[in-house]
């Protein structure tokens, strides 16, 4: 970022990317809490300079590979790569180079936004002059240049969001990491927030964000669908949509339990899943007249729509449940019945 914006990376030695290119990597990473195997073989990689996004339900494993990438825990098996070291041994140029935005609260919420802000820079050791210079771009690019002399428990999710933001980049990493950061935010505040870490990108970030909304994956240069510990689909969002072998409809009409219940028995329909007061069908290519013949005697009636990765997510889940299976035509290469 230019003009009053942000960019990325500081003065001073520093690591480079990794020998493949990568500033993120996750290697085969494998993690188990007592019986929950959070991570089972988990691997990616992201570009220098990308906005890449793991995207998948709670339970599904991103916290883990976040906080693995961030060296706050060392996995089972694998490993992880910062800049092409190892964030459990990199030392104090893999930590300045990482800048991370957990999940949960991390901020003192009895502080005042400046405090926060004031307490970060000094664990970054920063110069005044400098953290005056950062803190006056970080404050009007997140619009709280007008409530520093507010407490943290006193903000909005939006805005406290924005100050966990603020106080990760303080020390202008060159990598930052964000777990769920639109999580319980309000509209607004999300799109405002997606608009920064595309900001960002523009100057030479590299960012990992995680996200349970599938509706944000349209916004990462790059997703990887992330379900039990493990990786499904990867690639940029329009040609993984353009890959999804099912059909989508909306169904409206009859009574939703009559509808809902025969569309589960149709051999034809690959998943149901609720949309408002409709419901949303995935649907085997051709399959589609069928479906609305048998929907025509309770009423029901099928309208065509643009699939979304909700779809292409229940798709993938319901192929790799029929591989556990021993289904034979579930494997990548072979099209699902």
């Amino acid at each position: 970022m230019t003009d009053g914006g942000f960019t990325a990376g500081a003065p001073g030695p520093e690591p480079e990317a990794g020998a493949g290119g990568a500033a993120l990597e996750a290697r085969g990473l494998e993690k188990r809490f007592a019986e929950v195997e959070a991570l089972r073989g988990l691997s990616f990689a992201v570009a220098p300079g990308e906005l890449y996004g793991l995207v998948g339900p709670d339970g599904a494993g991103k916290t883990t590979a976040i906080r693995a990438l961030a060296g706050l825990l060392e996995p089972d098996a694998g490993e992880a790569r910062v800049l092409g070291r190892d964030p459990l041994t990199g030392g104090s140029e893999v930590r300045e180079a990482i800048g991370l935005m957990p999940q949960q609260y991390s901020l003192y919420r009895d502080l005042t936004v400046a405090e926060n802000l004031r307490f970060f820079a000094r664990l970054y050791v920063l110069p005044r002059a400098v953290f005056e210079e950062r803190t006056r771009r970080l404050l009007s690019i997140t619009r709280l240049d007008r409530f520093t002399g507010r407490r943290a428990d006193a903000l909005s999710g939006g805005m406290y969001k924005k100050l966990a933001l603020a106080c990760a980049l303080l020390h202008q990493p060159r990598v930052l990491l964000l777990d769920e950061p639109t999580n319980g935010v309000d509209p607004v505040s999300r799109r405002e927030l997606w608009a920064l870490l595309h900001e960002f990108v523009e100057g030479g970030m590299t960012v990992l964000v995680s996200t349970p909304y599938m509706d944000e994956a349209e916004r990462c240069g790059r997703v990887g669908l992330i379900h039990a510990g493990r990786l499904l689909l990867e690639g940029a969002p329009r040609a993984l949509l353009g890959g999804l072998e099912e059909e989508v409809y909306e169904v409206s009409g009859g009574e939703r339990e009559a509808v809902e219940e025969l569309l589960a028995r149709l051999p034809e329909v690959r998943a149901v899943s609720p949309a408002g007061s409709r419901l949303r069908a995935d649907v085997e290519r051709g399959g589609g007249e069928r479906v609305r013949a048998a929907l025509a005697p309770l009423g029901g009636e099928l309208r065509a729509v643009a699939p979304g990765f909700e779809d292409l997510f229940l798709s993938r889940i319901r192929r790799e449940e029929a591989r556990g299976a021993g289904s034979p035509a579930a494997s990548p290469e072979a099209p699902a019945p």
